[in-house]
């Protein structure tokens, strides 16, 4: 294996790895604000106590999150002068300014800030505590959108043209320049789409959380029975605490749905416009079509591993779907793979030199194996969520006396496995983006393309021993945080709520403190 292909696994693994945090940080750090706004506006003693309960123990794990997001996010920008120095020599006069915005605006705004939170209970007055933790939700949004800036520059270079004395991309004035990159249409459709799916993330995580406590809480006040203090008092948990949190985490599961569904299909149309290859591949549309159909199952020879489009077979197709996806119109001709290949053979060259001045026959189509896959994980996935909203919803119907909750057992396993597969959809997102470019590290803009550089001709001249030693110290690494940022999580999430006790004398609530343990 030569050393571009580690240098590519190495930064897509912790690229993909780094993922599984972020959208959860940012997800959950918008509903734990809104949980706590729930609390600071609600009349009653005891809704006021059960909202403030459960934005502490939500609390808990978002801290537990942030700070291991923070370890694997530090050593991504490190990768751009360790084994991508020449697209960071190429670029970086551009690259660099969204990222120096999201750590010195972004990534300080909400560190400061949930460091407030999280001593400022009790402290600071109630408004301004609610403040802090609203700050660290639009931190985190702040921080996604520049980084979504930078990535786009990749999908969709604007804003910059190449110095003819060194070679390299630097902000054009007369082209917008950094206001250009901060408003790239592919950052202005693809920033919405990344927030509804992490608020998916968030969504499905605390549905899933909060429906494994109601029913162990409900099941526990059965077995000792609803006569008793010890089963009224769990009846209590299930009912004013967790029960109205799976609802709340069904409402954030429909708005992302929504929301995933909208801006899905606006980056759809705007990827066939800007990056035709990709989708082609995409839908595995070798040939040109009218009224081009999506294809539900598609399978093919060895070749098809690769880039080949010589032995994809159609088992399963939706006719017209694909035209319309693309473009609202069932009619629509769309390009295939095998022309697009041609036309940039043409446009861009039949050879390509690496960074070690070799020659290599051009070949500008990704792999079709995995980008096909890919976009269909990314949505099959979401099923879960679908699942997870509509059963929770039915098996928490009524309202007051009639609100119910569940002793299911099948329900609360099955809300506990709903919990990753957002996690998952969203990486095989992130591997459909990044995938579906190559050959490119930047892609030629349709409108104007000056400004592109292949991977192949990005990548530092390291040995591959050396690329190796690092991606091996980089997974044993990362397999050690990820072993402690589960113990932490599983552990705070199964430590559930204690139950509610009154004060003998005051009847004030004791409403716990927020903490979390190692």
């Amino acid at each position: 294996m030569e050393a571009l292909d580690i240098a590519r696994w190495q930064f897509g693994s912790m690229t993909v790895y780094h993922f599984l945090f972020v959208p959860l940080t940012i997800g959950l750090s918008f509903l734990v604000a809104v949980m706590q706004t729930i609390s600071m506006r609600s009349r009653s003693p005891i809704a006021k106590d059960a909202w403030t309960r459960l934005t502490k123990f939500f609390g808990s794990m978002l801290i537990v999150n942030f700070g291991i997001g923070i370890a694997t996010g530090i050593l991504q920008e490190f990768q751009f002068g360790m084994n991508w120095s020449e697209y960071s020599r190429f670029v970086g006069d551009v690259f660099g300014a969204p990222l120096a915005l999201e750590g010195l605006v972004a990534f300080f705004m909400e560190s400061v800030f949930l460091g407030l939170w999280i001593f400022g209970w009790g402290r600071l007055a109630e408004k301004v505590h609610l403040l802090t933790i609203w700050c660290v939700s639009f931190g985190t949004m702040a921080s996604a959108y520049f980084i979504v800036a930078a990535n786009s520059f990749m999908q969709h270079p604007v804003g910059a043209s190449i110095n003819p004395e060194t070679g390299r991309a630097e902000l054009d004035p007369d082209k917008g320049g950094l206001w250009a990159i901060l408003t790239n249409i592919t950052t202005l459709v693809a920033f919405p789409h990344i927030i509804f799916g992490a608020l998916l993330v968030a969504a499905a995580f605390v549905t899933g959380v909060a429906s494994w406590h109601m029913v162990t809480h409900h099941n526990r006040a059965r077995t000792a029975g609803l006569t008793t203090d010890e089963g009224r008092a769990h009846d209590q948990q299930a009912r004013t605490i967790f029960r109205p949190a799976v609802r709340f985490g069904v409402i954030a599961l429909f708005i992302a749905g929504l929301g995933l569904f909208v801006t899905g299909d606006q980056q759809g149309q705007i990827m066939f416009k800007q990056q035709p290859m990709k989708m082609a591949s995409a839908e595995a549309l070798c040939e040109t079509e009218t009224g081009a159909s999506f294809s539900i199952l598609t399978v093919g020879g060895p070749q098809a591993f690769h880039q080949d489009c010589g032995d994809v077979t159609h088992v399963i197709q939706v006719p017209y779907v694909t035209s319309f996806l693309a473009t609202h119109t069932f009619d629509a001709t769309l390009q295939g793979v095998d022309e697009l290949q041609a036309k940039d053979l043409e446009t861009y060259g039949t050879t390509v030199t690496d960074v070690h001045g070799e020659q290599h026959a051009a070949d500008y189509r990704p792999n079709l194996f995995v980008t096909f896959w890919s976009f269909r994980l990314m949505i099959g996935l979401a099923v879960f969520s679908a699942v997870l909203a509509f059963w929770a919803l039915w098996i928490t119907r009524g309202r007051g006396e009639k609100a119910r909750t569940s002793g299911s057992q099948v329900f609360k396993w099955f809300a506990v496995l709903s919990i990753p597969m957002p996690f998952f959809a969203n990486a095989a997102g992130w591997v459909f983006t990044e995938m579906g470019r190559q050959p490119w590290v930047v892609v030629p803009n349709p409108d104007d393309p000056t400004v592109f550089l292949m991977t192949m001709q990005g990548v530092s001249g390291n040995p591959a021993w050396m690329v190796i030693t690092s991606l091996t110290s980089f997974a044993l690494l990362y397999t050690v945080l990820a072993v402690i940022w589960f113990h932490l999580m599983r552990k705070a999430a199964l430590k559930g709520i204690p139950l509610p006790r009154r004060d003998p004398e005051t009847q004030q609530l004791d409403t716990p403190t927020l903490s979390f343990e190692y």
